[in-house]
């Protein structure tokens, strides 16, 4: 089957990032290694979230790994995270040996249901049972409630890692996306809002939590004249190149801010006189989502999602389901999970629409078209 001619969200890259990339590579070819980029733009995120410490690493996965070993997340322990958003987050956990807990979303913007989560930790207190991390997610560039989050955690001691793998430039009650609890994690893939075509970042204020991410990812190497390792380390770093793309993309993160914003803007204005969809977190409150993916729920019980994605293909339009639910995958099937049911019926209602920041105004126009015309046929 050939490209959709209007995909989903596909990376901005003008001259800025392909001389970026070149210059990198000039310096390689010249038998150096440009660590100076890394360096840059690891102070570059650190000064976007606010946070003391950055390490830039080889994805967002990695970044969730290294910081759930160090928060001591291993086999005997519990892991408390959304239902409701991509594998990376779930596979991060098991990689640990710990085990992942499943909680519901919440209607309004699908992010995890914050009451249900710390009602479910204490549960598992009470049960004796000890809990690394809480890794709620901000889907879709919507931050999760951390001011119901972060305090209720802290009053239970239990460390708060922030996936915010979607959410670079986005804010919760003014504070950046990413800054809140122990650390953060972003990612960079060739689909995100800001891409270096591949790559992660840890951010904290913690220096001990940072110096150890930066040590694993490095294959724990350490700082003798030999080589010498006296626990189990990864290779998860960063490439210069695309910390150098990461740079120049970084220099046009209000570009693309306004941008995605912007889209999302024109599909409300689209969609103001259909009752029936919903722009999912839009009327929320706060308004410091990032937009990555511009995502609608239709308010149909007889809608499927599923049959809307296959009708915008053969329009040649890409979108997509919302993220299946962890407790609905068969590898995690064995998985203790609270609640469910909300996620799995935005599962079944909910579309992510074309949102490239490169997205013209009449392919924008073409989508809701499409998307109108099939819904007035069901």
């Amino acid at each position: 089957m050939s490209s959709p001619v209007i995909a989903l969200s596909v990376p901005d890259l003008g001259p800025a990032e392909a001389a970026a990339a070149a210059a990198s590579v000039d310096v390689v070819r010249g038998g150096k290694v440009d660590l100076g980029a890394i360096e840059q733009f690891e102070r570059g995120i650190a000064e976007v979230t606010g946070c003391r410490y950055a390490v830039a690493l080889s994805s967002g996965t990695a970044a969730l790994h290294l910081a759930l070993i160090h928060l001591g997340a291993r086999p005997g322990t519990v892991v408390l995270t959304s239902s409701m958003t991509f594998a990376a987050t779930a596979n991060a956990i098991r990689y640990t040996g710990a085990e992942p807990v499943f909680v519901d979303s919440q209607a309004s913007d699908a992010n995890v249901n914050p009451h249900l989560l710390l009602n479910a930790a204490d549960q598992l207190l009470a049960q004796g049972r000890e809990i690394a991390a809480a890794v709620p997610v901000d889907l879709y560039g919507r931050c999760a409630d951390y001011s119901v989050l972060e305090p209720g955690l802290r009053e239970r001691g239990i460390p708060l890692l922030c996936d915010a793998a979607e959410s670079l430039g986005a804010a919760h009650n003014g504070r950046p996306a990413g800054s809140f609890g122990e650390a953060g994690v972003f990612s960079f893939n060739v689909n995100k809002l800001l891409t270096t075509l591949g790559g992660g970042m840890l951010v904290s204020d913690d220096e001990d939590l940072v110096a150890h991410a930066r040590k694993l990812a490095t294959q724990a190497r350490e700082n003798v004249p030999w080589y010498e390792h006296t626990e189990l380390g990864f290779n998860y770093r960063m490439t210069h190149t695309s910390a150098a793309i990461g740079n120049a993309q970084l220099a046009r993160l209000p570009e693309l801010l306004a941008a995605r914003r912007a889209i999302r803007d024109g599909y409300a204005g689209h969609f103001a006189d259909v009752p029936s969809v919903r722009i999912l977190g839009r009327d929320a409150g706060d308004g410091g989502d990032n937009c990555w993916l511009t995502s609608i729920v239709v308010n149909d019980p007889t809608f499927d999602a599923a049959a809307a994605v296959a009708a915008l293909q053969a329009e040649g339009i890409e979108a997509r389901q919302l993220w299946k639910p962890m407790h609905l995958q068969p590898v995690y099937a064995d998985a203790t999970v609270v609640g469910g049911e909300l996620a799995e019926d935005l599962f079944a209602r909910g579309l992510n629409l074309p949102s490239s920041s490169v997205l013209t105004d009449s392919e924008l126009d073409r989508v809701v078209e499409r998307l109108t015309r099939w819904l007035d046929a069901q």
